[in-house]
């Protein structure tokens, strides 16, 4: 039996309890340990780990910070994390190897791209069930970010090497597929809305697409087997994950360059990546290490490396402190 503490409404190790503020909470997918890791950011330590489906790659927490939801590929389902008791709530089957999923700003749908499906799945957030018919993408939809405005939601097309736009009045895919580099994986929007950077697996570049024209305005080189992006609260750097040399660089959204001449060193494969609310750290998931690496972002280092189960990939952090 586990003893706990309770901080509010939030349930937490007994031993966890400090005189530290708490949050945000990072929330990792192990996906071969089908469980859901749970850091405390405040103190780089774990205080939950929650059972989830079979094969956990990606999560998604509503903008409350109330709900995670977290894509289980091999389940072919989605898992509803209550974060304040770290327990699952509810099942939502979707399609054929759901990957990438994001939650929409006002925090009414949920976004899924079913890899062996072509589609994407709309998920009700109030009633946890899939709403319309499947919206056909390109061939192999990876990952989803949606704008900050709610209204377009672009998708990852690893097969195609393209990324589809989504209309969220209509749920229908508006123009035609962006070109981008090979193998695109992760995106991710800046905060003002002006553009998404993809990350091209299997071309070793970046992708910098303009959101009001639909277009890739520049291509930027990194390191081998760029995964995950994250772009900073204030919209000032990108981070891209680099699988094949397990490193994070990091880039200015102004200039497009790295803002270090050096990536940064973090575990074996990082895949996943996300930041603090505050800006101020990222926390990578390192797939074969299983861990997550920790970086400051203003000095490029890794301050700390958390364990977490087998073969974490997604990584999302809630948006408040308690």
């Amino acid at each position: 039996m586990i003893l706990v503490g309770t901080l509010g409404t939030r349930i937490l190790p007994i031993c966890s309890i400090s005189s530290v503020d708490y949050g945000p909470f990072a929330y990792v997918a192990n996906s071969s340990a089908d469980t859901v890791t749970v850091i405390n950011t405040a103190t780089n330590t774990v205080v939950g780990l929650i059972p989830v489906g079979n094969n956990p790659v990606d999560i998604a927490i509503t903008p409350d910070g109330t709900r995670a939801y977290v894509t289980n590929f091999l389940g072919g389902s989605v898992s509803v994390i209550n974060t304040d008791t770290n327990t699952v709530i509810g099942t939502v089957f979707v399609l054929f190897l759901p990957q990438g999923i994001a939650i929409t700003p006002d925090g009414t749908r949920a976004y899924v791209a079913n890899t062996g499906s072509d589609a994407v799945s709309v998920i009700d957030i109030a009633t946890n069930t899939v709403i319309g018919a499947p919206i056909p993408v390109g061939d192999a939809p990876t990952k989803v970010a949606i704008t900050p405005d709610g209204t377009r939601v672009y998708v990852t097309n690893a097969g195609s090497d393209s990324v589809s736009v989504i209309d969220t009045a209509t749920n229908s895919v508006v123009g035609a597929p962006i070109p981008v580099g090979d193998g695109p994986q992760g995106i991710a929007i800046m905060p003002n809305g002006a553009r998404a950077y993809v990350a091209n697996a299997n071309s070793d570049t970046i992708s910098v697409i303009d959101i009001a024209t639909n277009t890739v305005i520049a291509t930027i080189p990194t390191l081998d087997n760029p995964q995950g992006v994250a772009i900073t609260p204030d919209g000032r750097f990108a981070l891209v994950t680099n699988a094949g040399t397990d490193t994070v660089s990091i880039f200015d959204t102004s200039t497009q360059l790295r803002v270090f001449p050096l990536a940064t060193i973090v575990g074996d494969n990082p895949i996943g990546i996300a930041i603090t609310p505050d800006g101020s750290r990222a926390y990578v998931a390192n797939f074969l290490d299983g861990n997550v690496s920790v970086i400051d972002i203003t000095t490029n280092t890794v301050t700390g490396t958390v364990p977490v189960g087998g073969g974490p990939q997604g990584v999302a952090i809630t948006p408040l402190t308690i």
